[in-house]
Order: structure tokens, then C-alpha cells, then sequence
């Protein structure tokens, strides 16, 4: 699809792109010295080239936030995990990306499988707004769940307190559980995340379906497998054609 004036003005209302990038996501986004990095940045940047517009990045620090600028219209698209509670104002593209939701505890824990988890007595610690606050929050029957200000910071609240066990992004248990004695990773996942773009419903269905054609051919020519490569990404994939 080749974008017209009309489209453009859907998708670009101001004449510049405004991406919601969430930092609270390390496959997906860094803190740099000019912002930001990362998969997400890269795919912004080049549907801002394919509109012919410029590229304003809206950083925020919560997957929460982000659903809130795109909703309140203070961007134009942004990266979600794809989940019903936000699909109600927000178009989802298919996922361009897979990644990992695992559980963390210490190690003298009895809670051996992820099974282990939903008993009475258990407390959970995620992410406030989080892809894994709102899958727990809906399946979750018997733990009690703990949300922590941010996904970067589970982790550290899960320390401070009494909490049985901590939920996120695979890749950024890991990387804390190295820096941190004491604390082992679950076998196995508990839940994947489909990571994709959005746009507002109110933008229309040719907005929508432009952003939904442009992920999947970010995913056919292997711009996504590229980028996810040059950031040094491990634990991702790329996601099957939608």
C-alpha cells in the first residue's frame, strides 16, 4: 500500500510520526544518550521514512504509558503486547515479534514449576500494566499479585519484601538473577508475549490496515530479524506471517 495525503493524515496528524517507546521492555527499547534505541525505534523510524514524514519519539518507561499516549492520542502508533483489555481503543497489528514470560525465585523457594506458583499464600510481583500483570490478573486464582512500579523495577521490589515470586521479560530476570546471588529461573514459560504495533480504532480501517501490511513486510524481507540481530537480542523471535 502506498501512502496517500489522506492516509497520511491519519496516521501522522501533525505531519510528524509520534512512536510511543517503552523502556520498560529491554528486547524491545533502551535509554540512550539521544533517547532511545532498540527493534521498536528501527520500525518507527522506517514507517516514518515510508510516509515521508518526521519521527518524534514519545519515551516513556511503562508498557502502561504507552498504551496511554497512543490512547490519548500523544502518539500516533506504538508497541504493545497484544492483549484484549487494550484492544478496545487500540488496532493491534499481528505480532512482529515473540518473547518468553517467565517466573523467578529464590533459591531455598519449594516452588520448583510454574504450576507451583497459583497456591493460597503465594504473592506475585509484576510490573504494574504490564502484558504479564494482565494475563496473571486473569489467570491467576489463588497467588495474590504484587505490582511493582515498572517492569526494571520487579525485581528489586520483589527483594525488598516478602513476595514468593517474580514475574517479566525472560531476558531481564536473567540479567538480574546474574547480578543478584541467590535467585534461579523456572523451567519452561509461563505465558508468550506477542509484541506488535498499534494505532488508535478512531484513526480508521485504512490507517489500521497500512500499519498491519507494513509489520508483515517488516517481517518478510527480514528487517525485523535484522534489527533484533544488530541490538544483539537473544531469547526473541520473530514472529510467524500474521
Amino acid at each position: 500500500m502506498i501512502p496517500d495525503s489522506t492516509l497520511r493524515a491519519a496516521l501522522a496528524p501533525t505531519v510528524v510520526l509520534r512512536a510511543a517507546i517503552n523502556l520498560g521492555n529491554p528486547i524491545l527499547a533502551r535509554a540512550t544518550a539521544d533517547g532511545a534505541a532498540g527493534v521498536s525505534v528501527d520500525l518507527a523510524r522506517e514507517l516514518a521514512r515510508r510516509l515521508g514524514v518526521d519521527l518524534s519519539l514519545v519515551v516513556v518507561d511503562t508498557a502502561a504509558k504507552s498504551v496511554d499516549a497512543v490512547v490519548a492520542d500523544a502518539a500516533d502508533v506504538g508497541f504493545f503486547a497484544i492483549d484484549p483489555a487494550r484492544g478496545a481503543d487500540i488496532a493491534f497489528t499481528a505480532p512482529y515479534v515473540l518473547i518468553e514470560g517467565s517466573y523467578l525465585v529464590r533459591d531455598g523457594s519449594p516452588i520448583r514449576t510454574n504450576d507451583d506458583v497459583d497456591r493460597d499464600g503465594h504473592r506475585v510481583v509484576v510490573g504494574k500494566g504490564s502484558a504479564y500483570d494482565l494475563y496473571l490478573t486473569r489467570n491467576l486464582r489463588h497467588a495474590e499479585i504484587v505490582r511493582a512500579p515498572s517492569s526494571p523495577a520487579v525485581v528489586p521490589t520483589f527483594l525488598d519484601g516478602d513476595a514468593d515470586v517474580a514475574a517479566g521479560v525472560r531476558q531481564q530476570l536473567e540479567a538480574d538473577a546474574r547480578t543478584r546471588p541467590g535467585l534461579r529461573l523456572l523451567d519452561g514459560r509461563f505465558m508468550v508475549i506477542r509484541q506488535a504495533m498499534g494505532v488508535p480504532k478512531r484513526r480508521g480501517e485504512a490507517a489500521a490496515a497500512f500499519l498491519a501490511d507494513f509489520v508483515e513486510a517488516m517481517k518478510a524481507d527480514g528487517f525485523v530479524a535484522a534489527a533484533l540481530a544488530r541490538h544483539g537480542i537473544e531469547g526473541a523471535s520473530v514472529a510467524p506471517a500474521g
